[in-house]
């Protein structure tokens, strides 16, 4: 049985996408070294429309102001050109308010399509360009630490990161964050409390990295402009050990908070990036193993959620459980020594 993978890895090789959603133009070259903040490519999402009333603008009716246009459609203009007239002793024009191009031109009016800033997409992390995508993006690489989680509110954003937790199941409270974290990435347990997402944006912070959150709190965290991770979930949850630990020692180290959405069909998850020099070539990343003794586990499922353990064998065949469930299974033996048998649906591979 193919098992999902969550990785929390201490040094790997890293290989990500970063796409345009609509065609644009691509900025870098294959092989360039970017930094976080460097735009790899642009494009036009949200192009502004404009309709200019020719024949009111000129004083004129629909047919006689046709006869006095200076455009028309595809072409380009610039803030002040002539679009139509001069008309009458005053010399009455209708002028474009800015750059663009017409559209439609005709019956009295005229369509614009105004220039507007285009979208950029972020590198997100330093890294050097694999390999390009026409007119879309480029794959990226770069080699660091690791640590996936389970949900994110879309955003995304790179800083230093400040550790304001003491042990995996503190909690995140809004007297933690004061001006001082200004422009920081925050590694906080669980928050329960909506002002410490007010208080986190008002700063602002650059993003929140946090073991668990109340659920009554995800419509607010979906609404927030800074990145939020959720390693664990939802609910109090503490974080996992080995996230816990990579993290913690990683303090005031710049890191990159992708806070894309977990898709199993696409093979994303959120996910925390620590960008290391590296003086051995690290393996590359595998996505899809299958369960053998040995491996260590993440279980999902309650009442263990959350916890680590390894495989101590995986049974051969389908095993009745002590619910009566009958399913592909193995023993799994927690940090804390105690050994279970679970069913393989509810574990992922930490690797």
């Amino acid at each position: 049985m193919l098992a999902p993978v969550i990785h929390i890895l201490p040094l790997t090789k890293i290989r990500r996408e970063r796409l345009l959603p609509i065609p644009g133009k691509v900025l870098v070259r294959r092989g360039q070294k970017v930094a976080a903040n460097d735009v790899i490519a642009e494009a036009k999402l949200h192009p502004e429309h404009l309709l200019l009333n020719i024949a009111r603008g000129l004083g004129l009716s629909e047919d006689q102001s046709d006869q006095h246009l200076q455009c028309k459609a595809g072409m380009q203009i610039s803030h002040g050109d002539v679009l139509a007239g001069p008309v009458g002793m005053a010399k009455r024009v209708v002028r474009a308010p800015k750059n663009g191009r017409v559209l439609v031109a005709g019956g009295g009016q005229v369509l614009l399509e105004l220039e507007t800033s285009p979208y950029e997409l972020k590198a997100a992390i330093p890294v050097t360009v694999e390999n390009l995508v026409e007119e879309r993006g480029a794959i990226i690489e770069a080699i660091g630490a690791l640590i996936q989680g389970v949900w994110g509110n879309g955003r995304s954003d790179f800083g230093v990161m400040n550790m304001q937790l003491n042990s995996p199941d503190d909690v995140l409270t809004p007297d933690r964050l004061d001006v001082s974290l200004r422009g920081s990435i925050i590694l906080g347990g669980y928050c329960e409390n909506s002002e410490v997402l007010k208080t986190a944006a008002g700063l602002p912070l650059r993003g929140l990295i946090l073991s668990s959150m109340n659920a009554q709190l995800l419509p607010l965290a979906e609404r927030l402009h800074i990145p939020v991770v959720l390693l664990e979930g939802f609910g109090h949850r503490r974080m996992n050990s080995a996230a816990y630990k990579l993290l913690t020692t990683n303090e005031r180290r710049e890191v990159a908070i992708n806070a894309q959405a977990w898709e199993p069909a696409r093979g994303t998850r959120p996910e925390i990036i620590i960008p290391l020099p590296a003086t051995v070539e690290p393996n590359a990343l595998q996505e899809t193993v299958t369960f053998n003794a040995g491996m260590q586990v993440r279980l999902i499922r309650a009442p263990y959620e959350g916890s680590l353990g390894s495989i101590v064998e995986v049974r051969s065949g389908v095993t009745t459980l002590p619910s009566g469930v009958t399913a592909l299974a193995a023993e799994i033996q927690l940090e804390n020594g105690e050994k279970m048998e679970l069913p393989l649906a509810n574990l992922e591979i930490v690797a």
